[in-house]
């Protein structure tokens, strides 16, 4: 009993994560900033915030030197998963930008097995490919007449970015506190994304600081950091399937804020990733 309470536990955990780092949906679409200002700027808040609190945990940052050069690419594709992801979202809306990018799963159950060398699982597929019938309900157009058609091939791309991050940390975060990690890879996130300040009108910034600081601390202090630690109790594959909880949070909160109403094909492609969820949630407690 303790075990499954544990596991539901994680469960819960991982989607407290999920609501959090779903709110980087309304806050792409609002901030009015390039992206790659905006992600400079989030990281560099998000890493003095994280280095403030794990100082304060006494936390260690010291990491092997065998780890060193996964984190420091996992840190490039982290960036470039964020900017691209915000790119999607400013050419189109917070649906097609969140909905674009969760095909990861489905890039995801692929490359596990090929790159980290895990036995391929056949309900994995079959739930991915139910997530993605569920993303193709939610996408409310595909006329390649509109931006959206690049929005879906840029948040794509960021998917495939976001996926071999999330594969390549899998090792480092069975070794090392995530907030730590996090730190890490904020800073390469930083450092180079820097260079962005120095093309482009940084009078804009101060007017958006809010918006900026609420997604380094809630998005991605908390959120983000939260989602690295869950990598400890799932399968890359496990945990790409479960955070397809987070379009749906993040719809929500595009209705809430910026009154982006869901049509009905949207409401049943959101039903389609919430039983691939449920379904998964279930694998996991049955096997603790």
């Amino acid at each position: 009993m303790q075990n499954k309470n544990q596991s539901f536990g994680h469960f819960l955990q991982l989607n407290v994560a999920m609501f959090l780092v779903g709110t980087s949906g309304v806050l792409g679409r609002h901030i009015a900033l390039s992206p790659a200002v905006t992600i400079a700027t989030r990281a560099l808040l998000a890493v003095l915030l994280l280095w403030a609190y794990c100082r304060f945990m006494g936390f260690s940052f010291q990491i092997g030197r065998g780890h060193r050069l996964p984190i420091v690419i996992g840190g490039v594709l982290l960036g470039g998963h964020w900017v691209t992801y915000f790119y999607s979202l400013q050419l189109s809306n917070v649906a097609i930008g969140m909905l674009s990018l969760f095909t990861y799963p489905i890039i995801t159950a692929f490359l596990e097995p090929l790159l980290l060398k895990t036995r391929f699982q056949w309900m994995h597929l079959v739930l991915a490919l139910l997530v993605l019938t569920g993303i193709f309900f939610l996408v409310p157009d595909f006329s390649f007449k509109n931006t959206y058609t690049l929005a879906i091939a840029i948040g794509l791309f960021s998917a495939l970015l976001y996926s071999l991050r999330n594969i390549i940390m899998k090792q480092p975060v069975m070794a090392y506190n995530g907030s730590s990690l996090m730190v890490w890879q904020l800073v390469v996130v930083t450092a180079v994304l820097c260079p962005f300040f120095f093309s482009t009108e940084i009078s804009e910034v101060p007017h958006q600081l809010p918006w900026i600081l609420i997604l380094a601390l809630l998005t991605t202090a908390v959120g983000h950091t939260l989602f690295l630690v869950c990598f400890r109790y799932f399968s890359i594959t496990s945990i790409s399937i479960l955070s397809c909880i987070q379009p749906i949070y993040g719809i929500i909160l595009g209705m809430l804020f910026l009154r982006e109403f869901p049509d009905q094909k949207t409401l049943l492609g959101g039903g389609l990733i919430l039983v691939a969820v449920v379904i998964e949630g279930f694998r996991n407690t049955s096997k603790a």
